[in-house]
């Protein structure tokens, strides 16, 4: 099996075992990987993440032009953005899953650091995750706006709209989001019962345990 199949297949996998846990619905969220020649897969647009077939996956050159496959999600602005900013990035997932989106919509969080230090899960595969304003879905202005982090994130969630991870391949993207996800939901089940979370000299154990970049 070739990397360019292996990987179409993981994409699919991936993105059904998404979609049939809830973590994004109809035809929202999108996936993109990069192979070794520098070339990127990317789900389509307008597909729903539940019915990927692996031969209609848009690929991309590192350009972004479409090389084979059907057009690719409207969101490639804000992939390209992570590509270009973290050069370790090969891989990127972003959804719409549904605790995340929600704790972006409080007027108490903290836009610089979304999630609370509840485990440190959170903080070993994700570090800080900054809370971006609402852009359109599709707008350039999302890839200006992971731009003006300098590689500094790995994560994000656009206010109103989802998630974004990059991570080393796809299954490490999948799995940091999913832990992103997880943590929104236990910060909502837990608000206002009086939780104890991590302390700050935890959080700088697993800091300095992990080597977790925390700026």
């Amino acid at each position: 099996m070739t990397e360019e199949t292996r990987l179409r297949e993981d994409i699919c996998r991936i993105a059904k075992s998404l979609f049939d846990r809830g973590l994004t619905c109809g035809a929202s969220g999108n996936i993109s990987a990069r192979l070794s020649d520098g070339s990127l897969l990317m789900t389509p647009t307008g597909s729903s993440m539940g019915f990927l077939d692996p031969a209609r996956i848009s690929r991309l050159d590192a350009d972004m032009r479409l090389l084979s496959g059907d057009p690719p999600t409207k969101e490639i602005p804000l992939h390209s953005a992570f590509y270009e900013t973290r050069q370790q990035t090969g891989a990127v997932v972003h959804l719409h899953s549904t605790h995340s989106v929600a704790l972006s919509m409080l007027p108490d969080t903290d836009a610089d650091n979304m999630l609370p230090a509840l485990t440190p899960y959170g903080i070993m595969r994700l570090g800080k995750v900054r809370r971006l304003p609402f852009i359109l879905p599709g707008d350039p202005a999302m890839a200006e706006a992971v731009r003006g982090l300098a590689g500094k994130r790995s994560a994000v969630v656009l206010a109103n709209h989802g998630p974004v991870v990059a991570g080393k391949d796809v299954w490490a993207a999948t799995y940091a989001i999913e832990e992103l996800e997880e943590t929104a939901r236990l910060a909502l089940l837990t608000r206002g019962c009086g939780a104890v979370g991590l302390t700050d000299a935890q959080i700088q154990t697993v800091v300095r345990r992990f080597d977790i970049d925390w700026e």
